[in-house]
């Protein structure tokens, strides 16, 4: 997909420089699956407390 944005030149040039990518196409689409994995960590973070797990921690940490 083209889409054209306008983006902080200064935020983009510093990424490119930490990050060590070769190219702005290549740290838009690493941001946009950083971002997509934040926000997927997100909604499991939701489930917290809320799955009921069984088992033996001690005896499945033993198998190995």
């Amino acid at each position: 997909m083209e889409v054209k944005v306008k983006v902080d030149d200064q935020l983009v040039q510093s990424a490119l420089q930490l990050s060590g990518l070769g190219t702005q196409k290549e740290v838009v689409e690493e941001a946009l699956k950083a971002f997509v994995q934040l926000l997927q960590q997100k909604s499991i973070k939701s489930l917290r407390g809320k799955l009921n797990w069984e088992g033996d921690l001690n005896e499945m940490r033993a198998d190995q």
